[in-house]
């Protein structure tokens, strides 16, 4: 699908290619007929007191999402996928992983669990009493065992692609793949890294070029991948919790239909504005396996700082 094709509208319609709308999420998925959508992905609120968050029980926040999630696979191609990407709901200081709580929901609801893929970042809320905490969770689930997966759409270059077979028939020949390796459920996006299988994103942080004024908005890149490797062109990708938008973007820059809903209309406007921007050629977007930038050490910042360096037991002696 060309871009040009892409008509951003702000209510549902069957014949919609591209819809963000504001509305209550369940209210919005009961609109859509059933197995129409081929991808799933969102990042649900977490229940930590977010702005954007009425925060409850973890209970009561538990039922409210197993009602969405069986409405959602109602919509789910036999074919299709949903990515559900969590971190942690904390509560005085205890942790509860949320990927761990939702895993029931999804396998009652009769889906079945593909990957647990751990999405690292370097940067984020500094803990005092805990290990800073510096990865989340992607849960892909499938509808049935006739799912599309597009491996050679996403595999990433062998560390050792001269790599032979030392026995049997095929002794001598190349073992690997031309189109590149899997890349497993545990990557780096960084080229060079990608053997030691960390999903090494950047988190959306004070200059990354994606920043919006939305308070928890997770990288384009994050999306893509998946996208790329579940979805076929022109499939429908929806997100139940659109909020700044990052799932309609991948979805169309790679041609893919996108729906999206949100029931706050601060985060529709950023996320209108966002697709517009697509749509229009000027939005800016980190590339796809663009390596993190790694200081020097040359940088003022990353020096140490002099003062540390008289402090019993510094770190930076």
């Amino acid at each position: 699908m060309n871009i040009s094709s892409y008509t951003l509208s702000n209510k549902y319609a069957s014949q919609a290619n591209l819809v963000l709308e504001c509305n209550d999420t369940i209210e919005f998925t009961k609109k859509l007929p059933d197995e129409s959508i081929q991808l799933i992905i969102t990042s649900p609120p977490y229940n930590i007191g977010k702005s954007y968050e009425t925060r409850v029980s973890i209970q009561e926040y538990l039922d409210t999402q197993a009602e969405l999630i069986k409405e959602l696979v109602r919509t789910l191609n036999p074919c299709g996928s949903i990515c559900w990407q969590v971190g942690n709901y904390v509560e005085k200081s205890e942790v509860f992983p949320l990927d761990i709580y939702y895993y029931p929901i999804f396998k009652d609801a009769g889906l079945k669990l593909r990957n647990r893929v751990v999405w690292h970042f370097e940067h984020g809320l500094h803990a005092s009493k805990r290990f800073s905490g510096r990865y989340e969770t992607l849960l892909w689930f499938t509808k049935t065992d006739s799912y599309t997966f597009n491996l050679d759409d996403v595999r990433v270059p062998s560390k050792y692609p001269s790599k032979r077979h030392f026995k049997g028939d095929k002794k001598g020949d190349l073992s690997g793949n031309p189109l590149g390796k899997n890349p497993s459920d545990f990557w780096r996006i960084l080229r060079e890294e990608f053997d030691c299988g960390i999903w090494e994103i950047p988190n959306v942080k004070a200059n990354h070029v994606e920043k919006t004024e939305h308070p928890c908005q997770y990288p384009v890149e994050l999306v893509e991948r998946c996208v790329l490797a579940l979805t076929n062109k022109d499939d429908i990708v929806f997100d139940p919790y659109a909020g700044a938008a990052s799932s309609l973007v991948a979805a169309v820059m790679h041609g893919r239909k996108a729906y999206g809903v949100d029931r706050e209309e601060e985060y529709i406007k950023i996320g209108g504005k966002r697709l517009e921007l697509l749509l229009s050629g000027r939005l800016g977007t980190r590339p796809m396996g663009k390596p993190v930038y790694k200081p020097t050490g040359r940088e003022t910042i990353s020096q140490i700082p002099m003062e540390w360096t008289q402090i019993d037991g510094s770190a930076y002696k």
